[in-house]
């Protein structure tokens, strides 16, 4: 579990990072989940962006969630910040 101080920690991390998988319309697709499951095994804590409404895009956030194991970090407009450790984890988290 992330305390709200390693989320603090990790929004500001996400700050200078760009979106690196775009979801569109169409709902989260198998090729989408695996272009995230790609890019959090590289890189831990990425941007995704979310072309839906407000109600939606907060849904297809829990569901890349659910189906990744990722934490929700922030959404905020049409970027929702995630973050998975790795096995070898790169990024020190605070500690509690």
């Amino acid at each position: 579990m992330i305390t709200d101080k390693q989320k603090r920690f990790l929004k500001a991390r996400a700050h200078h990072l760009k979106p690196v998988v775009t979801a569109g319309n169409a709902g989260i697709s198998q090729g989408v989940l695996n272009e995230i499951e790609i890019a959090l095994s590289r890189h831990e804590l990425i941007k995704v962006r979310v072309s839906a409404d407000r109600d939606e895009r907060k849904t297809m956030a829990e569901q890349i969630c659910k189906k990744t194991s990722a934490n929700l970090i922030q959404v905020i407009g049409g970027i929702v910040i995630l973050y998975r450790p790795a096995e070898k984890p790169f990024i020190n988290l605070p500690k509690i």
